[in-house]
């Protein structure tokens, strides 16, 4: 007889079978495959999948059948998307659906000369990681010496601005091709990365920081242990609701912080996917003390000091209780906290 008790609670799907299910709503129920949209999100999922080594069988990549028997016809007639169309190509191909077709789509690019019709050094940075995943030459060493100079440029990153911090998170993806080789960052580089980290945290900017803690990975360092355990703690404020609409939910969020969760070696993917939908939404964190930060230092003008240790406690004082953990967590969490400060103070 057995001594074995069943309580009869609900079964949690495995990691392999949440991924699936994400998979099959990204796919099917989020978006139309006409919608450029939907070749971002699902370009999306599938590269954080193929990058931390997803293992998924054959009916897990079934939603995307039709779509990989009909690339070469898209991309054809959607060049201007040829980054999505053959990043979700080569992706699926490493996660194990069907071979060769990467190989083609990759010589027609390299052929159409589409990566010369890009005007930003990130994405035809991307275009010719897209094209070496499959043998073509990707060396462009002019390209590669402004990618290093953007990011050796630590004053860059002291001041809040979205699209450079992101810019220099994907810039380290390229290099590394998603951690696979050593992207060869200078100290200056690891620099910038630490003052986004700073600003993503004293912003509590959950998207932002999980890709920093990414980034320092795939160039070797650790990342804070203030900032990786935090971006821990918050998955667990994540909502998965059955609604067929995905505008305007933090899926981003929700698939960087995973896929951060993977390399890490915490527990991803939280929550358990519908079948027939999926909206994600996140439970409100504590509001970051950085634009209380930014507004005091404008406002005192010509009296601002860019001395941390002189600033303190003013700072302090401005900043409320839940502002002032958050303050004492980032001074913590990097060494060179003073020095980011006195850029950030603009002194």
């Amino acid at each position: 007889m057995s001594n074995v008790i069943s309580l009869g609670l609900p079964h949690r799907p495995n990691l392999a079978q949440r991924q699936a299910l994400l998979m099959h709503n990204f796919a099917h129920n989020r978006r139309g495959k006409e919608d450029v949209f939907w070749l971002k999100e699902n370009a999306e999922i599938l590269n954080m999948l193929a990058t931390s080594g997803a293992l998924l069988g054959t009916e897990a990549l079934a939603p995307y059948r039709d779509i990989y028997d009909s690339l070469e016809e898209k991309l054809k007639f959607f060049p201007q998307y040829y980054r999505f169309l053959m990043s979700i190509c080569l992706d699926l191909e490493d996660l194990g659906m069907g071979s060769g077709k990467g190989t083609a789509l990759c010589d027609w690019a390299v052929r159409s000369g589409l990566a010369e019709a890009e005007l930003s050094d990130l994405q035809r940075a991307e275009a010719l990681r897209l094209v070496a995943r499959r043998g073509f030459k990707g060396d462009d060493p002019a390209l590669t010496e402004r990618l290093h100079r953007f990011m050796n440029r630590p004053q860059t990153f002291v001041l809040p601005n979205k699209k450079a911090a992101y810019e220099l998170t994907h810039i380290v993806f390229y290099l590394s091709d998603y951690g696979v080789v050593n992207p060869q960052l200078s100290p200056a580089a690891i620099t910038s990365l630490e003052f986004v980290g700073l600003l993503a945290y004293l912003d509590q900017d959950l998207d932002l920081l999980a890709e920093v803690c990414v980034a320092l990975r795939f160039a070797g360092h650790l990342p804070s242990a203030i900032w990786e355990d935090w971006v821990g703690a918050e998955m667990s404020g994540f909502i998965l609701q059955s609604q067929g609409s995905g505008q305007g939910d933090v899926y981003h969020t929700y698939l960087v912080t995973s896929w951060w969760a993977e390399f890490a070696e915490r527990p991803s993917f939280p929550g358990v996917p519908a079948q027939n939908g999926l909206h994600i939404t996140r439970h409100a964190s504590r509001q970051g003390p950085l634009r209380a930060m930014s507004e005091y230092m404008f406002n005192l003008g010509t009296a601002r000091r860019g001395d941390w240790e002189v600033m303190r406690q003013e700072m302090s004082d401005i900043v409320g209780q839940d502002g002032l953990d958050i303050l004492c967590g980032a001074e913590q969490s990097c060494e060179r906290f003073g020095e980011f400060f006195e850029g950030f103070a603009r002194y």
